[in-house]
C-alpha cells in the first residue's frame, strides 16, 4: 500500500507568486517573495525592483519558519509582544509576521515568506498568493 502525497507543482508556485506580486505592485510595495516546499526547500524566489537585498534572506527564513512549525510566523511575533521571550530560543522560529503555511486539504504542502515592507503588509501579500492558489484549486476541481 502506498500513500499519495500532495505537493506544490511549478504551476501552483507560479499561481501563488503571480498573485502575491500583483498585490505588492498594486500597493507599490517593494518586496521579496519566497516559496518553499513541505521540506523547506526553496522553490521560488523573486525580488521586486528597488527591494533591499536584506529582505532576500528574511523572506526565505519566514517561509522556513512557517513550514517548520506549520503556522504563521505572526504566532511567534504575538508571543513576543506578550512578553514571552522564551520563544527567542526556539530554533528556526522567526518572530516576524509575513510567513504563512500553504495548507491544502488539511495538509501543509509548503509555505510563503514575504519581506520588504511592514510585517503586516508582508503577510497581506503572502495571503493574496495563498488565496489565489486555493481559489484556483477549487475551480480546477469542479
Amino acid at each position: 500500500m502506498t500513500a499519495e502525497k500532495t505537493i506544490l507543482t511549478l504551476a501552483d508556485v507560479k499561481t501563488i507568486a503571480e498573485a502575491a506580486e500583483r498585490e505588492a505592485m498594486q500597493n507599490e510595495w517593494p518586496v521579496v517573495i519566497a516559496i518553499v516546499d513541505d521540506g523547506g526547500h526553496l522553490l521560488y524566489l523573486q525580488r521586486l525592483d528597488n527591494t533591499q537585498f536584506g529582505s532576500i534572506n528574511v523572506a526565505i527564513e519566514k517561509a522556513h519558519s512557517s513550514i517548520a512549525f506549520r503556522r504563521p510566523t505572526k504566532v511567534w511575533e504575538d508571543n513576543l509582544s506578550q512578553g514571552q521571550i522564551r520563544y527567542l530560543n526556539l530554533p528556526g522560529a522567526l518572530p516576524i509576521e509575513g510567513g504563512l503555511p500553504i495548507i491544502l486539504n488539511n495538509h501543509c504542502i509548503g509555505a510563503i515568506g514575504v519581506s520588504g515592507v511592514r510585517s503586516f503588509q508582508d503577510a497581506q501579500i503572502a495571503q493574496a498568493g495563498i488565496t489565489a492558489f486555493l481559489q484556483n484549486k477549487t475551480t480546477t476541481r469542479t
